[in-house]
């Protein structure tokens, strides 16, 4: 566990100051172990937004587009769509293990794709367009079997995702590689911001008891978090605090109407604790939201503490 107000069951909220999401020149500023490079095959439709999404994701090192598991060896893409080599089109992700596993990865593979639709995905149609996972390690098996098995859980149609090991990969054209950064309007049908979302296991944020909560907690920190109370504005511990760094809790939204107003409060989603309030009359330009959040519900943790409270799985913004 995390020493982060663990009694709050916190996680991450918000990464302060301009962190720019990941790109291909990440990869030069990040201090990879070489020695513990890995690598799995995700087919997830047009490979183009599948790359720009994977490549995205912390810890992985490279990101290049293929055709996977099809019949014939080395085609080209023309004989992919229009020969039926049986080929996917398949994204080669290579990832640090010792910053990023194989089970995080799956997880943000099956957020971006529909895992029961066969042969479609997005706009396009036919098998070079099926979702798969195919992997080159015996061991990464049961990790995917496991994966799947929990995302099932969330479907009531059974999901159809080829699990396989690799066969006949072949790299893409190079006008293939690297397409929506050379082409930035190019089509994608992926919401490639999901992968700036951290993957929060909620199971490592275990609200304690009541007599523990009122044990750990000062006295603000229990009334806002557990008796929904508000703390006075600019009069608080972070009103003013530009640092670079994470306030941490995850949140999760709730119609409130008391008062005799309607507000959208906010929680936390581990340790369902109130954190405050969030209003449409915020900056248009920065979304539109404002969110009126306690000091006393959560923590900041400075960008270079990050690694000591145990975030270095996301300190990936140089």
């Amino acid at each position: 566990m995390r020493n982060i107000l663990l009694v709050l069951g916190l996680s991450i909220i918000l990464l302060l100051t301009a962190c720019s999401t990941k790109s291909v020149t990440t990869a030069a500023k990040v201090d990879y172990d070489m020695d513990k490079l890995r690598e799995i095959y995700l087919a997830g439709g047009c490979f183009w937004g599948v790359e720009a999404y994977m490549e995205r994701i912390p810890g992985v090192y490279e990101v290049t587009s293929g055709y996977a598991n099809g019949d014939t060896e080395n085609p080209t893409y023309e004989e992919v769509i229009y020969d039926d080599t049986g080929h996917a089109e398949t994204v080669h992700v290579i990832y640090d293990s010792s910053k990023v596993d194989l089970t995080t990865l799956l997880v943000y593979y099956f957020k971006v794709i529909d895992p029961t639709s066969i042969n479609k995905q997005g706009n396009d149609r036919g098998s070079q367009y099926r979702t798969g996972i195919y992997y080159t390690d015996e061991e990464d098996l049961k990790t995917i079997q496991a994966v799947m098995s929990e995302e099932q859980k969330k479907y009531d149609k059974t999901i159809v995702v080829e699990v396989l090991p690799l066969d006949n990969y072949a790299l893409a054209e190079d006008y293939h590689q690297d397409y929506l950064i050379k082409n930035p309007n190019g089509y994608c049908h992926i919401d490639l911001s999901i992968a700036d979302e951290p993957i929060i296991d909620p199971k490592n944020y275990v609200k304690p008891d009541d007599e523990t909560l009122k044990k750990t907690l000062t006295d603000i920190q229990y009334e806002v978090t557990q008796n929904n109370n508000t703390e006075r504005a600019f009069s608080n511990t972070y009103w003013d605090t530009y640092d670079r760094g994470i306030y941490v809790d995850v949140v999760t939204l709730h119609e409130d109407s008391s008062y005799n107003m309607v507000r959208i409060e906010v929680r936390s989603r581990s340790g369902d604790s109130h954190l405050g309030h969030v209003f449409d009359d915020g900056p248009k330009d920065l979304g539109g939201k404002r969110y009126c959040i306690n000091s006393a519900s959560i923590k900041f943790i400075p960008y270079d503490e990050m690694s000591a409270e145990g975030y270095d799985y996301i300190k990936y913004c140089k």
